[in-house]
């Protein structure tokens, strides 16, 4: 009985603390939403949106263990859903103007909200087409199939004129700048990611990361459970890429080269593959990295006739710290682990007793 109260208690415990910190969280982003300029609220907006996007990425690539590099693709699909549906009707022609648009869909408008959910079910559906022929892949065969079908799906955007506008791109998409949309919709994927890897469709993800012949052995359907980790992350990342356009109000194939697929990669990588926590503390770590160290762009001579900073030496100078934290921190800042109320306390604890190891030992010294 004393048990059942201890651990009741600890429950608790630990949700009131749960409570408090959320309470926190929003009363901070209110604030922000209030008080901060137009730049640094789309900085934290671009925040929010990576980390929904890292989130789709880590649950393919770091809780199931395929090696997918789609996620350019599926966020294009998402932001493409998004501007489709929510331009206003009256403007479509003058966006549409080398190609009118096509009539099953120059009539259709729909909310924001509505048109950003059929964003990841469309993803979602990519993924469902993509993943047939590429999910019996492994490794890097399956990296390689996956970001050519990214391309592919970039490819055919440029060249779809009555849908997607070609390569001019949608224009006068409806804005979002507040605070709330975007860490609102990411705090709503982060509970969602956690109820799904604690659940037992998580523990079979798990399984097939470490050993696909045991997992198979104990009766879970790989190629079933990877396409539901596959559509899933997508879907995620359809939303993200819906979130993305809404925010800068425009779209064009330009902006999802293969290569913005690294930075997602490198979230991941960073953060821990296999860690939600890590992710999120990852895309604020390497988005507002990349912004602080812009200044490295622009010419700076220091009172010489040559330019010392050239353009380009921001993304080196920023690659080096990730070496040197990769390098401490080979599994990433949280590997596998999460930031609970336990591994805080556990941590505290250890910093306490090297402290207090540390006093004895200087009081000691002096006692000699």
């Amino acid at each position: 009985m004393e048990n059942i109260q201890h651990r009741f208690g600890a429950y608790i415990k630990i949700h009131w603390k749960t409570i408090v910190f959320l309470g926190v969280v929003l009363i901070t982003i209110g604030l922000l939403d209030q008080f901060v300029d137009s730049y640094i609220r789309r900085l934290l907006n671009l925040c929010a949106i990576y980390t929904i996007i890292s989130l789709g990425m880590n649950l393919v690539n770091g809780f199931t263990g395929q090696f997918s590099l789609g996620q350019a693709g599926f966020m294009a699909v998402g932001a493409y859903t998004v501007a489709i549906f929510t331009v206003p009707i009256e403007a479509r022609a003058t966006i549409f103007y080398l190609a009118p648009m096509t009539p099953l869909l120059a009539n259709i408008q729909l909310p924001f909200i509505v048109a950003l959910l059929l964003g990841g079910l469309v993803s979602a559906g990519f993924a469902f087409l993509i993943g047939g022929p590429c999910l019996r892949l492994r490794g890097d065969y399956l990296a390689i199939a996956t970001l050519g079908f990214s391309e592919i799906i970039r490819i055919v955007f440029t060249n779809t004129q009555t849908i997607t506008n070609g390569a001019l791109g949608i224009k006068s998409i409806p804005t979002i700048t507040s605070l709330w949309w975007t860490y609102g919709i990411a705090i709503i994927i982060i509970v969602l990611m956690i109820l799904l890897i604690n659940s037992s469709y998580g523990r079979a993800f798990k399984s097939i990361r470490e050993d696909e012949i045991a997992a198979e052995a104990m009766g879970v359907g790989l190629f079933k459970t990877k396409m539901t980790s596959f559509m899933i992350g997508a879907f995620f990342t359809g939303i993200g890429g819906g979130l993305f356009a809404a925010l800068l109000g425009t779209v064009d194939p330009k902006q999802f080269y293969f290569t913005l697929t690294y930075n997602f990669l490198l979230i991941i990588v960073l953060g821990g593959l296999g860690s939600i926590s890590g992710t999120v503390i990852a895309s604020f770590v390497v988005t507002l990295g990349q912004e602080w160290l812009r200044f490295l762009d622009e010419p700076m001579a220091f009172g010489l006739d040559l330019p010392i900073f050239r353009p380009g030496l921001r993304m080196v100078v920023f690659s080096a710290l990730l070496m040197v934290v990769v390098l401490f921190y080979r599994k990433g800042l949280m590997g596998t682990n999460e930031l609970t109320w336990d591994f805080i306390g556990k941590k505290i604890k250890v910093i306490k007793s090297k402290f207090n190891r540390k006093k004895s030992a200087s009081q000691g010294g002096d006692n000699k």
